[in-house]
């Protein structure tokens, strides 16, 4: 009874695990390797540096973790209203509403045809810009005289770091006001505690160092954003005019 009772049991985990996977990218592996990222960050990075993008076969991959951690973001946006509330609900009227007028649809669709692109688009056009300004520093600061490869790989170990410590707060992000500025404040000091507790002894040998360059990758990951939100937009406008 009990070995039956231990197979149902691992059924139904295993189905869990397949359906979190199928919807989200988001299976037992990537679970495990999020709790590792959080719980001890830096045994992971050491794996997925010197025994490839597996960690030797123990952890989820880097980009598909951050990948499938953006899958649990973009849920939030959804709920949020989408993410021209982020982005194109901030234009000029006087830039917004003659691109409507020409599409000759509402605003409504208009808006719903952005946004149904801009989502779709956002996380991988932001992801390449994240990791082209995250590599150049990473590979100076790393001992190991890291290639490009594996410059990517530890760009998007770090996103992972960061990003499965934002997703407590995430909720907040888009909201205006105090909360708001309360939440934006708390992702930056997340994104540089996530880069001295992984990059201890790697990229940062004494705090005041770690603390600096955490504060560097912020600003250059801000710079990023910006720059990158920028084809997003353009897309979403281009798909709310032409499609």
């Amino acid at each position: 009874m009990t070995h039956k009772q231990d197979r149902t049991d691992g059924d139904q985990r295993s189905g869990v695990s397949d359906l979190s996977d199928d919807a989200l990218g988001f299976g037992r592996l990537e679970l495990h390797t999020a709790w590792q990222v959080v719980r001890n960050p830096r045994p992971v990075l050491e794996a997925w540096m010197t025994a490839g993008s597996t960690g030797g076969g123990t952890y989820a991959r880097p980009l598909r973790l951050y990948l499938a951690l953006n899958a649990i973001l973009m849920v939030f946006v959804f709920l949020q209203g989408g993410s021209d509330q982020l982005v194109l609900a901030n234009l000029p009227t006087e830039l917004l509403d003659p691109m409507i007028e020409a599409s000759a649809k509402s605003r409504d669709a208009f808006m719903a045809d952005a946004d149904g692109w801009m989502t779709l688009t956002l996380v991988p056009i932001l992801s390449v810009f994240y990791a082209l300004a995250i590599v150049p520093f990473l590979r100076w600061w790393d001992p190991d005289n890291l290639g490009w490869r594996r410059g990517f790989r530890a760009a998007f170990a770090y996103l992972c770091a960061w990003t499965v410590l934002v997703l407590p707060i995430a909720w907040w992000m888009s909201e205006g006001g105090v909360v708001g500025l309360l939440a934006g404040a708390g992702i930056l000091v997340l994104g540089v505690v996530a880069f001295m507790r992984m990059g201890a002894g790697r990229w940062w040998q004494t705090p005041i160092v770690g603390l600096g360059k955490g504060l560097l990758l912020g600003a250059a990951l801000q710079v990023a954003a910006v720059l990158g939100l920028l084809p997003v937009m353009a897309v979403g406008l281009a798909a709310g005019r032409f499609f």
